[in-house]
């Protein structure tokens, strides 16, 4: 094993004592479940099912969204399998506990100290792990090996920093990446990354590009749709702070519009509401805060959608949407199809380097607006109050070109369940 594997398996193994401190004052913060703290540690009291294990892992809210449509997926193709799946966020779990199946356990991540690990992998004896996007954890992954498990990392992706941390250390690197028995990487540029760390090419995968539309609750769309009547829904969903502040200054010189649009702002950590709702009723907006049970009603500029899980909901009732993570520096946007699966007409910024060929496919088919700055967006949602058959017609385009992704996860599952030697 490289000495950098060694290294980091004896530090961390020092830091274990500490461990369940640490975690306690993580919750404290509201950053981990009190409640379910021994998970962190590899301990819990769900026993293993018997037969054949699939562990999928993504580390948070976007990554677990992705794994959603691989289990429905999995269950069809091979009907005698288990799932587990894990997460390392409290608001991925929160997520997982609402659109999980029936029979698919949630359990969080353990720390990746050797003790955690080792508990973790011998208690569930996974007979595949698969892990998506950039979790890499090396005494997990070593453990999960020595129990005999196949890995898989798909989707794969590496951040710039990533790559370089790894590239320095590229005996270790190479020791774990080249462990995985199938890599499936996002793009040509990351297979070419993850070959020069070690890691087998097995093809191309983006499960953010795959799924079925958001789901969203019936009951709360009729209320919704009754609540507003007429008037014009424009959405800026998955904000973060700097962007909120831009669409403010773009509403306010549309609000007094004899269309009286009302602007919901989905933050995209919903944790942020209180600090957003402040920061509208600062600048002089009437609010309305979903958190606190407020209607969308008539009374309201600017509504607060500070819940986690219904984007499906705004997306279905907004005239334009706003993709948020593009206005800003530093995000590097987020995911404009889940918008065009159901027919929302889509605006972006310019700052989506994480999406650029998505967004490329869009723009090639007429299907998004990219906008550069306020006064852009100023005209991408005036637009929208006075020529909504124009957004109808780009959202139509954008919808079939997010089809053209379906059927991948198909081929993806069979390639999994025979990893797992299921088939």
């Amino acid at each position: 094993m490289a000495w950098a594997l060694r290294l980091y398996a004896l530090a961390t193994g020092l830091a274990a004592p500490f461990a369940p401190a640490l975690l306690a004052t993580r919750a404290r913060r509201g950053k981990e479940d009190s409640a379910r703290l021994a998970e962190r540690l590899g301990r819990t009291r769900l026993s293993r099912p018997e037969g054949t294990l699939i562990w999928l892992h993504g580390a948070s809210v976007g990554e677990t969204l992705s794994i959603l449509p691989l289990i429905p997926a999995l269950r069809l193709a091979a009907p005698d399998i288990s799932i587990l799946v894990t997460s390392g966020t409290v608001t991925s779990a929160d997520l997982l506990r609402r659109r999980l199946p029936i029979g698919v356990p949630h359990q969080y991540l353990p720390v990746d100290t050797p003790q955690a690990a080792l508990a973790f992998a011998e208690h569930w004896r996974p007979d595949l792990a698969v892990f998506v996007e950039s979790e890499i954890w090396p005494n997990l992954l070593l453990a999960i090996r020595r129990t005999g498990a196949r890995t898989a990392l798909i989707s794969a992706r590496l951040s710039e920093g990533s790559r370089r941390g790894w590239g320095r250390i590229a005996a270790a690197a190479s020791a774990l990446f080249s462990r995985f028995d199938l890599v499936m990487a996002q793009d040509d540029e990351m297979a070419q990354a993850l070959t020069r760390l070690g890691a087998r090419d097995d093809g191309r995968l983006n499960l953010k590009l795959i799924g079925e539309p958001l789901p969203v609750d019936a009951a709360a769309l009729r209320l919704a749709q009754a609540a507003l009547g007429t008037r014009t829904l424009l959405l800026a969903a998955s904000t973060h702070p700097g962007e909120e502040e831009q669409v403010l200054n773009v509403f306010r010189w549309l609000k007094d519009r004899p269309e009286a649009p009302l602007l919901v702002l989905v933050p995209r950590h919903p944790a942020r509401g209180a600090a957003l709702a402040a920061l509208v009723v600062a600048e002089g907006f009437r609010m309305g805060r979903r958190s606190l049970g407020q209607a969308p009603s008539g009374e309201i500029d600017v509504y607060v959608a500070d819940t986690l899980g219904e984007l499906g909901l705004w997306f279905r009732l907004a005239r334009l949407a706003l993709i948020g993570g593009s206005m800003v520096a530093g995000v590097g946007g987020h995911n404009p199809l889940e918008a065009s699966r159901l027919g929302c007409p889509v605006v972006s910024g310019t700052y989506i380097e994480n999406w650029r060929g998505v967004y490329s496919g869009l723009v090639e088919v007429g299907g998004v607006r990219i906008v550069e700055g306020e006064a852009a967006l100023a005209g991408a949602f005036a637009d929208a109050l006075t020529d909504p058959a124009a957004l109808r017609a780009e959202a139509g385009r954008a919808q079939v070109y997010a089809a053209g992704f379906d059927g991948v996860i198909e081929g993806v599952c069979t390639r999994l369940i025979r990893l797992a030697d299921a088939l």
